[in-house]
């Protein structure tokens, strides 16, 4: 079978704010495909993309790019355009995921929950947004992953920050209504939700450091939920992946209260594979190595 994959390149890197995070996961991938005898080679996106991928014959391409440009249906549109198989969701789902309030919009619609939202501007109504939403508040730029320019905002004299802070990433930014509670992670694989992990973290919210570089982060899986509520909330997880056409891999996050309501958060179409993701932590416990889960991953494409 692993003949049967051809060549393939491991897309990786690029210029999004999470180019660092993305060459880590390529590497990963590009190794454990190299020690199942896969032709496989790595290729960073940053520059000349077009002229790499045309240089050799590419049979599939795995597609390990987190950020815009990586997750937002650009690569994917392009892959389609050149004839190659890739992983992961096609061009529609991808741009839809990226894009954290429109899939807010679309889980109201069908009657999912997810914390109440609007989008600011640097000229906003502060005050207004406050009286709406409530405190504490969550600003987040809405194209943007690994938790790059959240700001977690107490007073009315923060959101103008928090906003400036977003705006550096030139798209539409999202003020959201905190949710107060136990952060979990479903990862998806194929049509199957794999074991929930529960994050815990000492910092102020589940932020870039407490992903990749706070070693105080715990995840734990299983994590700890009686049977029949984590199956529902894997359910939840799978019809919030579905509902924007996501298809093969990726992750679900959402937020269970005080009272164990959940709360949508976000999809990551094409999550982290680094030391510290999440993903390949709940394939172990499903009883998947890495190596296999990039087999998985790949045969989808």
């Amino acid at each position: 079978m692993k003949k049967e994959f051809g060549k393939v390149a491991v897309l990786m890197g690029g210029n999004s704010a999470e180019r660092e995070v993305s060459l880590k996961s390529g590497q990963a991938i590009l190794a454990a495909l190299l020690r199942q005898g896969v032709d496989a080679v790595g290729i960073d996106t940053a520059h000349n993309l077009i002229t790499q991928l045309t240089e050799k014959t590419f049979d599939r391409a795995f597609i390990a790019l987190h950020g815009r440009g990586g997750e937002d249906g650009t690569i994917q549109g392009l892959l389609e355009l050149m004839g190659i198989p890739y992983t992961g969701s096609g061009v529609l789902a991808c741009a839809l995921a990226m894009d954290k309030y429109r899939t807010k919009q679309l889980w109201q619609g069908i009657g999912l929950p997810t914390p109440a939202s609007v989008l600011v501007q640097t000229d906003s109504d502060f005050n207004s947004i406050i009286e709406k939403l409530g405190l504490p508040l969550m600003v987040k730029p809405s194209l943007e992953g690994s938790s790059v320019g959240i700001t977690k905002v107490k007073n009315v004299d923060e959101l103008a920050s928090a906003v400036e802070t977003a705006s550096q990433f030139h798209c539409d930014i999202i003020a959201e209504h905190y949710i107060s509670g136990t952060e979990y992670t479903a990862a998806i694989l194929h049509d199957t939700a794999l074991p929930l992990i529960r994050l815990e973290t000492p910092r102020e919210f589940y932020d870039f450091t407490a992903k990749y570089n706070d070693n105080q982060t715990s995840y734990i899986c299983p994590c700890g939920l009686p049977e029949k509520q984590e199956r529902e909330l894997q359910e939840m997880a799978m019809q919030a992946f579905l509902s924007v056409g996501a298809k093969g891999w990726g992750r679900v996050d959402f937020l269970c209260d005080e009272t164990s309501k959940p709360w949508l958060i976000e999809i990551n179409i094409i999550p982290g594979m680094t030391d510290h993701s999440l993903v390949p932590m709940a394939a172990k416990q499903a009883g998947i190595s890495f190596d296999e889960l990039v087999l998985r991953i790949l045969s989808q494409a």
